[in-house]
């Protein structure tokens, strides 16, 4: 493998320069905002998986940073990396924490994602205009199915984990968006992804938090 091969991927970058996706480098700093935020809400709390959830975070956004900086093999892997990783710790997380299941239990229902993402993943490829972005759909759908699992059992939870799929949706769709809309956008719409799934990540930890702290989720912003 050639670790410095270059990567054009995204509509913002025309050229193999550093700073060829101003706006795709500098909105990374979404994650780190959120990670943040969340490290000033977790910290003190004794819940070291959402303290780790927040260090991960952190590492999304400065993969992230560093593939639409340098754009090559070994960037994409420290972009992508940290991703999975956030969504591995997550799952054992509720798992073990929300359903309330021996960590034996829930880290061999979370190591189940990856044949639920190789099944799942080829399927959403199939949908028109997805492209790449099928690559993370597998994901807000798993988070529907544990916010309908949990509905009865915890439906603070489930309408925390409902919202965050929604956020997730949304920035996926801005991420598909990317290379049609190019023509008529040319800065792209990949920006809207990190500003929106920063938004997601920060939130799911928030879930994460109050379902450990037993403290009931809003149903909407005031009430």
């Amino acid at each position: 493998m050639d670790w410095t091969q270059y990567i054009d991927g995204y509509c913002e970058r025309i050229s193999p320069a550093y700073w060829a996706e101003p706006i795709n480098a500098v909105t990374n700093v979404a994650f780190l905002v959120a990670a943040f935020v969340m490290w000033r809400r977790v910290r003190g709390q004794g819940v070291p998986l959402a303290m780790a959830l927040v260090v991960i975070l952190t590492m999304i956004g400065v993969g992230s940073y560093l593939f639409h900086t340098h754009a090559q093999v070994w960037a994409a892997i420290a972009d992508t990396t940290p991703i999975l990783l956030y969504i591995l710790v997550y799952i054992f997380a509720v798992n073990r924490d929300v359903w309330g299941m021996r960590p034996v239990y829930a880290l061999g229902l979370t190591a189940l994602f990856i044949p639920y993402a190789a099944l799942t993943i080829p399927v959403f490829q199939l949908v028109p205009g997805l492209g790449g972005s099928a690559a993370y759909a597998p994901v807000p759908l798993l988070i529907l199915i544990y916010a309908l699992l949990l509905r009865s059992r915890t439906p603070d939870t489930a309408r925390g984990l409902a919202i965050g799929a929604g956020i997730l949706i949304a920035s996926i769709i801005f991420r598909a968006l990317d290379e049609p809309t190019c023509g008529q956008f040319p800065i792209g719409t990949h920006f809207m992804w990190h500003i929106l799934n920063a938004t997601m990540l920060g939130w799911m930890i928030e879930v994460y938090l109050r379902a450990v702290r037993k403290v009931p989720v809003p149903i909407a912003s005031g009430t």
